[in-house]
């Protein structure tokens, strides 16, 4: 997908170092905040670790998006065709696994372009529709997924590190 200055376009394994480091920034950046040193390193030791970003890469299931503006890496979103919990209702339906925009680009429309090709990705691949989780304590994400039709359906716990953190699940049709 082309916007002006925006390319979205499909990971492909040469991008793991890229993902990982854009991966560990931007989740850093969106959580550093509000959790401790400890827990935030101890999570991002196993997310963004070669091996894992290689392994997920290379899943059949799974596929990476990355948004690219101005010649850096933007944001990026995985989408991953795992088995739905129990509260999403349309079948078939996709998960958005991870969602990200480096906060650089906050504001320039990057998140809206990457969701609707992500949206539009998951329609012309047969899904009806598509959920995801969201920590509760997340406002300003929880109001963008809202924007774009996602409703809550129920919650789970993420674990960081030590700390058990309520999720909200959200699901949208397609």
């Amino acid at each position: 997908m082309m916007n002006s200055n925006l390319m979205i376009r499909e990971a492909t394994r040469e991008d793991a170092a890229l993902l990982r480091e854009l991966g560990a920034r931007t989740f850093h950046d969106a959580f550093a905040a509000f959790n401790t040193p400890e827990n935030m390193q101890a999570y991002m030791a196993t997310a963004f670790a070669p091996a894992r970003i290689a392994e997920e890469l290379a899943d059949p299931a799974a596929r990476f998006l990355i948004a690219e503006a101005e010649g850096a890496a933007a944001g990026y979103a995985k989408l991953a065709a795992n088995a739905p919990p129990p509260c999403v209702q349309g079948a078939p339906a996709i998960e958005l696994v991870r969602f990200y925009v480096d906060r650089r680009f906050h504001g320039g429309g990057i998140a809206h372009a990457l969701m609707r090709f992500c949206v539009d990705r998951a329609a012309a691949d047969g899904f009806a529709s598509m959920f995801l989780s969201v920590w509760e304590r997340n406002p300003r994400a929880i109001a963008f997924y809202r924007k774009w039709g996602f409703e809550t359906v129920g919650g789970q716990i993420f674990q960081l590190g030590d700390d058990p953190q309520n999720d909200l699940l959200m699901e949208r049709t397609i």
